[in-house]
């Protein structure tokens, strides 16, 4: 199995409109260089963090998801991040993850933030999604879901001649404000840190159309805890690989996953 290139675009969103977001956002993305693998946009890239849901929502046939299936299949990529979702007259914070090939896989936010009322517009989403890319598993998750370490939790897969850590690597694309950035720095560590994976944190930077400011923050973490990258205030798109051979030797060397407690989750 060989490495992964990943690439974070930590930008502001422009407020509620779609528009304009995209245009950037294609801007970014053709701008990449050759070699670019999964590209990973925040929480609501395409609107910002809104509740404006009977104004805002798409279906799954929507611009914004054709917009992904057109841009994956031109620059060959894999592109993530979550949008504003209706289906059978709900609404979901869905994370989208669309091959270049058009195909789509989905994580519906399970953890809706009832601080700022998401849970009174949107449905939470009752599965967790892990996708694979070149041999390597990823768990996509959003924002909230961070603080919920059972949700994000490690199991043991075992068969009759092996057993093997769920995942390899956990997304986080976030809407994360600044006045809790130091939760989010620390999540994402102790994530890495309690899974032995790579995590890799996505979030936008500036204000938004509450007054709510954002550092952006954006991090990767090895399965050791250590930040390889981690960028702060500005717009900022970064490639970063992670190395297939420095994941097996932590878990090898230090195979503590393989301690961890079994359980059931509820959901």
């Amino acid at each position: 199995m060989s490495s992964l290139h990943i690439t974070l675009i930590q930008s502001n969103i422009y407020w509620e409109n779609k528009e304009a977001n995209l245009n950037s956002w294609q801007q970014k993305i053709d701008a990449l260089p050759q070699g670019a693998e999964v590209v990973v946009l925040p929480e609501m890239f395409s609107t910002g963090f809104s509740v404006q849901t009977k104004q805002l929502a798409e279906t799954m046939d929507g611009p914004t998801v054709e917009w992904m299936r057109t841009i994956t299949k031109h620059k060959n990529i894999i592109l993530t991040g979550s949008v504003i979702i209706e289906e059978n007259n709900v609404y979901y914070n869905r994370l989208i993850w669309m091959l270049p090939n058009g195909v789509y896989s989905y994580y519906d936010k399970h953890h809706l933030f009832t601080y700022s009322k998401e849970d009174k517009y949107f449905t939470p989403g009752q599965k967790r999604l892990i996708v694979s890319v070149k041999g390597w598993k990823i768990l996509l998750l959003i924002c909230y879901d961070l603080r919920f370490p059972v949700w994000s939790s490690q199991q043991v897969q075992q068969t009759e001649t092996s057993i093997q850590p769920e995942f390899d690597a956990i997304i986080y694309v976030a809407s994360w404000p600044e006045r809790r950035n130091v939760a989010w720095k620390s999540l994402l560590q102790a994530r890495a840190i309690e899974n032995q994976c790579y995590v890799i944190g996505v979030n936008r930077v500036g204000e938004d159309g509450n007054n709510i400011y954002h550092s952006g923050d954006s991090m990767v973490v090895d399965p050791l805890g250590t930040i390889l990258y981690h960028k702060e205030n500005e717009e900022d798109t970064a490639a970063v690989i992670l190395d297939r051979e420095h994941i097996d030797t932590v878990r090898r060397c230090f195979p503590f996953w393989k301690d961890a407690d079994a359980f059931i989750r509820t959901v």
